[in-house]
C-alpha cells in the first residue's frame, strides 16, 4: 500500500511540469478511444488535474492506450516510486507560483484518493465474503471463520486505512473499469460506493473469485453480481419461485408423514436447491440447450427426481413399499441411488429438453467423471463441438467437494481436447449455510455430537414460510393463493400415493439413466442370443495393413525409427501375418468401416506405453502437425478417437465409462499404462463396472486394456491383479452348467463382465470385434501383453482372422500330443504369456508327445464345455494348472473349484506356479529367473505329484 501511495505524490509536480510546458497529444476519454489525438486545455494553474488521473488509470489498464510521452513518464515515475521514499527535489530554475504549488498538491491528493477508492473496491471484491452473512443459525464461531479484514469499511474509523476521512464520504469519485456497481453512472459518492459494495459482497451471498487468472471471467462475475438491480425478480419470477419452493418443501413433508422411519436423505434445510436447479435448466433451455445430464449425491435425490426430472410420483412412492417384488434380474439398488432419463417440454421456454440423472453409489463424487464422459459422448454424437446443445450439472456436498480427490481429477480434464465438455455448472450444497435439518439422514440423531447447532436448527423458521410471508407482505401473492398452491401439491402427492399402492412389481428398467432406443426389444431384452462370426474378408485385412504401414498425408516427414516400424508392418501384411499392434489396427479399422465409433483413451495410448502402437504420427519438421492414418481408411467410415489422457486413472476411467454409456454402437477402450495402475480407479471398477448392470439394469461395453506379465520388472509393473476381477465375477463355481446350443452367448449374457488373457494377436482381434457384434453389452477386461508385443512366435496368420473365423475361448493342443491323446501323461492348462515359456521348455526336454498344453483365452465366464471336451480327450492324463503368478494371485483360486465341479471331484487339478507371496513380483532379476526355472521344472517333471493327495 505504501508503494502505491508514493506514486501519486511523485506524479503531481512532474505532471504539472509536463502539462505546463507543452500541450500533450493524447487519446480523448478515459475508456481507450480509437479517435485521433486531441490537445488537452490547461487550467489557470497550468494543469488539468482530472486529466492526469484519467491518463494514469488508462495507463494502468493498458500502457498502449496513452501517448508514448505519458507512457514514458508513468514508467519513470513508477520506477522511482518503487525505489523507496521520495527524495527532496532540486530547486526549480524558474520558481513556481503559489497557485501552481497548490494545484500540484490538489492534484496529488485527487489522484491519491482515486487510487485509494480503487483499492477499496478491490478489497471488497477480494475479501468481502469474509463479512458476508452466511450463517443462518447465528453461531458463526462454531463453523465459520470470524476474521474481519482490516481493509473493509465495517466502521467509519476504518476509512483511515485509505487516508480517507468521513468528510470524503460525499465526494464523487470516478469508477474504474474493473467494477460495475455504477451501472450507467461513471461516478459515485464514496458513501454510495461503500453501500453498493456491501450490498453486493457482504450480504447473504459470498463471492470468492479474484484468484481467477482470466480477466474476462472475473469481469463476467463482477458484472453478474455488481450491476445494480441484477438481483431483482419480476412478480412472475417471484410467484414461480414460491411455487417451486412449495413443491420442494411439501414433497419432503409428505415423505416424512408417510414414512417417518425410512431413510430417504431428504433435502430439509436446503429446499431452495430445487428452484435453483430448475432455474438453471430454464435458462439453459432458453440459450439452446437440449440435453442436460446431472450427477449428484443421495441427499435430495428423490426430490430432484420428483420436481426437476419429473419422475412419476407413484413410482417414487412405491419404492418405500417393503412388499414390492423386483421384476428385473440383479440386486437392484436403494431408491436414493437410482437414476432417470426423461424427455419433456420445458414449461418456461416451451422447448423440448432431455434430462438425465446418472445413477451412482454412495461413494461421494465418484459419479463426477462419469457424468462428464456421458456429456462428452452426447456432444460428440450430436456434432456439438462447442457444448451448445448438451451440458452437465454436478451437485456436490461441501465436505466431499473439498475432500475427494476425484473432484480434482475431473477438473484436470476440463481443457483437454478429447475430454472437455466446454464447461459444467457445479452446485455445491454448503452444509454450513444450507443446514441439514435432520442430520446425515432421517435415522440420525445429530444432537449426540452437535447439540448447540441443532438447538438452533430446531428454532429455524422454514424457508418456505419466510419467503411466503415476504411475498404476502409486499402484495405479490395473497395468503389464499399461497394456501391453494400448497393444497394443490398435497393433493397431487396423495393421489400418486393412492396409485402407488396398486403397484406390486418394481421395474428398475423404468429408472434407466441411459436408454439405447432400438438396440434391445421393447422389453429391454436382446433381439437374439446369437453372435455372428468375427472374421473379415482378406482384402479388408490387406487394405487396413496397407494404410497402417503408410503415411496418408503428403510432405509429412516421420521419424526414421517409425519408418522402420511401418516397413515392418508392410512386410507382415505382404506375408499375411500380424503382430499384436497390427491385429489391433485391423480390429479397429474393420469396425470403423461398419460405422462403429472407436475411442481409445489413457496415458500414452497414442504411441503406446511400449512404443508399439503409433496411431498418431508426428511431423518431424512442422511442430504439432499430426496424422492419424486410422481416419484415412474409408471414405465414409466412422471417426476414430485416440487421446492421451491426464495422469489420472480414477477420473479418466470414470470418464470413459460415462462415454460408453451413451451409445452401444461404439467401442470405448481405456488402457492402463501398466496393469496394476487400475487399482487407483478401484472405485469405478467396483461400484460401476462390475456391478452396474446388477444395480441399475444398465449395460455397458467398456473395454479395459491392462498390461500384465511377470518379466522381472518389479512388484509395480508386473501384475494387473487378475484375481481381483475373477473374484468379482458372478458365475457360480459349484453349479454344473447345462450345455445348450447357445451356451456360449447365454453364458456371456448372464455374466457381469468378461475376463480374457489372449495369447495370440488373432484372439485379441476377434475378442474386440465380438464386443460389438454381441447382441448386448458387457464390460471386457483384457490382460494385454508386454514382451509378447515383439515376441517372434506371438504372431497370427490371416487364415486365423478371415471370414468365417471367430474368437476361440480355448485354444487346444494341436501338436503331436493331440494326434495320440491316449499316450499323453500330463495335460497342462494355462493362459497368456506363460504358454510360450511352457512350449519352449517342452521342446527343450523333448516331451511334445507326453505333455499337451491347452490355453484358456477366456477365463470368465469359465468355458466349462470346452474344458470338459479337453479333459475327456485326455482322460488318462494328469491335469495341471500352470501360471506365472504367485499361488494366492492369478487364476488358480478361480479355476480350481470350477474344474472340481466339472470333473465331479474325480480328478485333481494340480497347481504349478510361484509360491504364495505378499508382493505380486520380485524386484530382483535373478530371483525372478530362479522362480521361473523352478516352476518350469515342476511343470515337466512327470513324477512331481506321485504319492500326493489333492
Amino acid at each position: 500500500m505504501s508503494q502505491l501511495r508514493l506514486l501519486p505524490f511523485r506524479l503531481g509536480p512532474q505532471a504539472t511540469k509536463l502539462l505546463a510546458t507543452r500541450d500533450v497529444p493524447v487519446f480523448s476519454g478515459r475508456r481507450r478511444s480509437s479517435g485521433p489525438p486531441t490537445t488537452i486545455p490547461r487550467s489557470r494553474s497550468g494543469v488539468n488535474s482530472s486529466y492526469v488521473e484519467e491518463m494514469y488509470f488508462a495507463w494502468l489498464e493498458n500502457p498502449q492506450s496513452v501517448h508514448k510521452s505519458w507512457d514514458s513518464f508513468f514508467q519513470r515515475a513508477s520506477k522511482e516510486a518503487s525505489m523507496g521514499p521520495a527524495q527532496p527535489q532540486p530547486p526549480a530554475v524558474i520558481p513556481e507560483s503559489r497557485a501552481s504549488v497548490s494545484s500540484c498538491t490538489k492534484t496529488s491528493k485527487l489522484v491519491e484518493d482515486h487510487l485509494a477508492v480503487q483499492s477499496l473496491i478491490r478489497a471488497y471484491q477480494i475479501r468481502g465474503h469474509h463479512v458476508a452473512q452466511l450463517d443462518p443459525l447465528g453461531i458463526l464461531d462454531a463453523d465459520l471463520d470470524s476474521f474481519v479484514p482490516s481493509d473493509l469499511i465495517t466502521t467509519i474509523d476504518k476509512l483511515a486505512f485509505y487516508d480517507l476521512q468521513e468528510a470524503d464520504l460525499d465526494k464523487e469519485f470516478r469508477l474504474p473499469t474493473t467494477t460495475f456497481i455504477g451501472g450507467p453512472e461513471n461516478t459515485l459518492s464514496l458513501r454510495e460506493i461503500i453501500r453498493r459494495l456491501e450490498s453486493t459482497y457482504c450480504q447473504h451471498i459470498g463471492l470468492e473469485f479474484m484468484f481467477i487468472n482470466d480477466v474476462e471471467q472475473c469481469q463476467w462475475i463482477r458484472q453478474k453480481f455488481e450491476t445494480p438491480g441484477v438481483m431483482r425478480f419480476s412478480v412472475e419470477e417471484k410467484r414461480t419461485l414460491l411455487a417451486r419452493l412449495v413443491r420442494s418443501m411439501r414433497f419432503e413433508d409428505f415423505l416424512a408423514r408417510k414414512w417417518s422411519s425410512e431413510k430417504r436423505f431428504g433435502l430439509e434445510g436446503c429446499e431452495v436447491m430445487i428452484p435453483a436447479l430448475k432455474t438453471i435448466i430454464d435458462k439453459s433451455s432458453e440459450m439452446g440447450i437440449e440435453n442436460v445430464i446431472l450427477g449428484m449425491p443421495h441427499r435430495g435425490r428423490l426430490n430432484v427426481l420428483a420436481n426437476v426430472i419429473r419422475k412419476d410420483l407413484e413410482q417414487i412412492f412405491c419404492q418405500f413399499d417393503p412388499k414390492l417384488e423386483a421384476a428385473d434380474e440383479g440386486s437392484g439398488d436403494v431408491k436414493y441411488h437410482l437414476g432417470m432419463y426423461h424427455e419433456r417440454i420445458n414449461r418456461v421456454t416451451n422447448r423440448n429438453i432431455t434430462l438425465s440423472l446418472v445413477a451412482n453409489p454412495s461413494h461421494l463424487e465418484a459419479v463426477d467423471p462419469v457424468v462428464q464422459g456421458k456429456t462428452k459422448a452426447e456432444q460428440f454424437y450430436r456434432g456439438d463441438a462447442q457444448g451448445r446443445k448438451v451440458m452437465s450439472i454436478l451437485v456436490h456436498g461441501d465436505a466431499a467437494f473439498a475432500g475427494q480427490g476425484v473432484v480434482y481429477e475431473t477438473f484436470h480434464l476440463s481443457d483437454l481436447p478429447s475430454y472437455t465438455t466446454n464447461g459444467t455448472v457445479h452446485v455445491v450444497v454448503n452444509n454450513q449455510v444450507c443446514y441439514r435439518r435432520r442430520g446425515h439422514n432421517e435415522m440420525d440423531e445429530p444432537m449426540f455430537t452437535q447439540p448447540l447447532m441443532y438447538k438452533q436448527i430446531h428454532k429455524q423458521v422454514p424457508v418456505l414460510k419466510k419467503y411466503a410471508d415476504k411475498l404476502i407482505a409486499e402484495g405479490t401473492v395473497t395468503l389464499q393463493e399461497f394456501e391453494e398452491e400448497i393444497a394443490k401439491y398435497d393433493r397431487i402427492c396423495e393421489e400418486a400415493y393412492g396409485r402407488s399402492k396398486d403397484k406390486k412389481i418394481l421395474h428398475i428398467k423404468h429408472w434407466l439413466d441411459s436408454p439405447w432406443p432400438g438396440f434391445f426389444n421393447v422389453d429391454g431384452e436382446p433381439k437374439s442370443m446369437t453372435c455372428p462370426t468375427t472374421g473379415i474378408p482378406e482384402d479388408m485385412l490387406t487394405h487396413i495393413g496397407s494404410v497402417a504401414s503408410s503415411v496418408p498425408l503428403e510432405d509429412f516427414k516421420i521419424h526414421t525409427g517409425l519408418s522402420r516400424i511401418l516397413r515392418g508392418r508392410a512386410d507382415m501384411t505382404k506375408k499375411r501375418t500380424v503382430d499384436w499392434a497390427l491385429a489391433e489396427y485391423m480390429a479397429f479399422g474393420s469396425l470403423l468401416k461398419e460405422g462403429i465409433h472407436v475411442r481409445l483413451s489413457g496415458q500414452d495410448v497414442e504411441r503406446g506405453t511400449f512404443s508399439h502402437r503409433h496411431h498418431v504420427l508426428h511431423d518431424q519438421e512442422v511442430d504439432r502437425r499430426t496424422c492419424v492414418p486410422m481416419n484415412h481408411l474409408w471414405p465414409d467410415q466412422a471417426p476414430y478417437t485416440v487421446c492421451n489422457s491426464s495422469l489420472s486413472e480414477y477420473g479418466v476411467l470414470g470418464f470413459e465409462l460415462g462415454y460408453a454409456m451413451a451409445s452401444p454402437n461404439a467401442l470405448v477402450l481405456w488402457e492402463a499404462q501398466f496393469g496394476d495402475f487400475h487399482n487407483t480407479a478401484q472405485c469405478i471398477i467396483d461400484q460401476f463396472i462390475s456391478t452396474g448392470q446388477a444395480k441399475w439394469v444398465r449395460h455397458n461395453g467398456i473395454v479395459l486394456l491392462l498390461p500384465h506379465g511377470m518379466e522381472g520388472m518389479g512388484p509395480e509393473h508386473s501384475s494387473a491383479r487378475p484375481e481381483r476381477f475373477l473374484q468379482m465375477s458372478n458365475d457360480d463355481s459349484d453349479a454344473y452348467p447345462v450345455f445348450s446350443e447357445d451356451f456360449e452367448v447365454s453364458q456371456l449374457y448372464d455374466c457381469n463382465w468378461i475376463v480374457v488373457n489372449c495369447s495370440t494377436p488373432a484372439s485379441y482381434f476377434h475378442v474386440l470385434r465380438r464386443q460389438i457384434l454381441l447382441p448386448f453389452r458387457k464390460p471386457l477386461i483384457v490382460f494385454t501383453p508386454k514382451s509378447l508385443l515383439r515376441h517372434p512366435n506371438a504372431k497370427s496368420s490371416f487364415d486365423q482372422m478371415v471370414s468365417g473365423t471367430s474368437f476361440q475361448r480355448l485354444i487346444p493342443e494341436d501338436g503331436p500330443a493331440a494326434q495320440s491323446p491316449e499316450q499323453v501323461q500330463r495335460l497342462i492348462f494355462c493362459t497368456g504369456k506363460v504358454y510360450y515359456d511352457l512350449v519352449k521348455e517342452r521342446s527343450s526336454q523333448g516331451l511334445e508327445e507326453q505333455v499337451a498344453i491347452t490355453r484358456l483365452e477366456q477365463i470368465s465366464p469359465f468355458p466349462f464345455d470346452l474344458i470338459m471336451r479337453e479333459a475327456e480327450k485326455y482322460s488318462g492324463a494328469e491335469l495341471v494348472w500352470c501360471q506365472e503368478e504367485h499361488k494366492n494371485m492369478g487364476y488358480y483360486d478361480y479355476i480350481s473349484p470350477r474344474f472340481m465341479t466339472l470333473l465331479g471331484h474325480s480328478r485333481p487339478i494340480w497347481y504349478v506356479g510361484r509360491d504364495p507371496a505378499a508382493a505380486p513380483a520380485t524386484g530382483n532379476k535373478n530371483a525372478h529367473l530362479v522362480s521361473l526355472r523352478k516352476f518350469l521344472d515342476t511343470a515337466f517333471n512327470l513324477k512331481a505329484f506321485e504319492g500326493k493327495t489333492f
